[in-house]
């Protein structure tokens, strides 16, 4: 993934002073360019805030003035694209909400409509939900059957409960219904990017509300009219989490029931492993049942925290249908290389599987330093 300075850096903040420029030819933009200077130790939503302020005191007056500018400059400006939007919704959201008026508001929905294809618009779309969700999501609802999917994905996206790099919006996981109007008109969109984005949806639901997406889910699947495969690829990825937690439900509705099998491991080729390197694992997996047995098969670490603790984590290992009385035999390395979004601490470890929601065996290990 790139880093933040490649996505709201130097580049960014040049191409949107040239856009200004053509749309804006008389505004000096004093702060939009001393704030290049000071993006270095920022986060990327730090960037974009740092750029939304400088947009602001720039561009003084209501928000007809500032929306006509960011329309002129849509319209007439080449270099009006890319990251540099994420600021520019930003500020059109906030001087909407301050201005306080429904024209405004409803106005800045529709601008936000309009330019998300040009990067997205969903972070700054959370100013416009927590100013007034019922509003909002009147207006947004209207979006699932434009003719863009880019603006169809904005339903979605804008509105999802936990949208990474963004600010919550209380009121929506405090009525977790409020956004289903929304998926159900979008889960048979025509678009896979649109579907994606229902199903990261559905299933930042699930980490507060289980039950109701597995009935939500469950309601799709046997909707009249639907295409079966890809409905079944949607939902399979909007449960991804419930079925790491062995959600009986969810596993149930995927097709992964209650499976009677003999497992013999986790088997660990060493019971030590450097940070940086990867552990080795084998298993078997016999069906006991007279008929064929589908397993969900996964796998948990037990990491060792800061404080002595352990915290787990589950990961996809795989999917397989095992015939009566046959050995389904498997052999992974799990990586402890060193990522940026993880941690390690040396000392005891485990790991386990996990079969259809059911953890089996456990195998310790300890973790070494380099």
């Amino acid at each position: 993934m790139p880093f933040a300075d490649e996505l709201i850096g130097t580049p960014a903040v040049r191409a949107l002073i040239a856009s200004l420029h053509v749309a804006a030819p008389k505004a000096r933009l004093t702060r939009l360019r001393a704030a290049e200077a000071a993006l270095g130790p920022l986060s990327l939503r730090e960037r974009s805030d740092l750029l939304r302020d400088a947009l602001l005191e720039d561009l003084p007056g209501d928000y007809a003035s500032l929306a006509a500018v960011m329309r002129t400059a849509a319209a007439e400006a080449p270099t009006f694209t890319g990251w540099l939007i994420w600021p520019v919704t930003s500020a059109i959201a906030v001087k909407a909400v301050s201005d306080g008026g429904p024209k405004a508001f409803d106005d800045a929905l529709a601008l936000l409509a309009g330019l998300t294809p040009r990067l997205t618009a969903e972070f700054a779309l959370r100013v416009l939900l927590n100013h007034d969700l019922d509003r909002a999501l009147a207006k947004i609802s209207g979006w699932t059957a434009s003719d863009n999917h880019d603006v169809r994905r904005l339903a979605s996206e804008g509105t999802r409960p936990m949208l990474p790099w963004a600010v919550r919006v209380p009121a929506i996981l405090a009525s977790p219904k409020s956004t289903l109007p929304i998926l159900d008109a979008l889960y048979q969109d025509e678009s896979e990017y649109v579907r994606r984005s229902v199903a990261n949806h559905l299933n930042d639901l699930s980490r507060r509300e289980p039950d109701l997406v597995v009935e939500t889910a469950s309601a799709w699947l046997a909707a009249p009219g639907a295409d079966p495969a890809v409905t079944t690829r949607l939902v399979r990825h909007a449960l991804r989490t419930l079925v790491k937690q062995g959600h009986p439900g969810a596993l149930a509705l995927l097709g992964f029931t209650p499976a009677r099998v003999d497992v013999t491991g986790p088997r660990l080729v060493s019971d030590t492993v450097l940070i940086g390197d990867a552990l080795a694992f084998t298993a078997s997996i016999r069906n006991l049942a007279p008929e064929p047995a589908r397993l969900a098969i996964d796998y948990v670490v037990h990491h060792r925290k800061a404080n002595g603790g352990s915290t787990t984590k589950t990961f996809k290992l795989t999917t397989q249908v095992v015939p009566p009385g046959e050995t389904y035999e498997l052999t992974r390395e799990h990586s402890f290389r060193l990522i940026t979004t993880r941690r390690y601490h040396p000392g005891p470890h485990a790991l386990e599987l996990q079969i259809n929601g059911v953890r089996s065996g456990r195998a310790d290990f300890n973790l070494l330093a380099e």
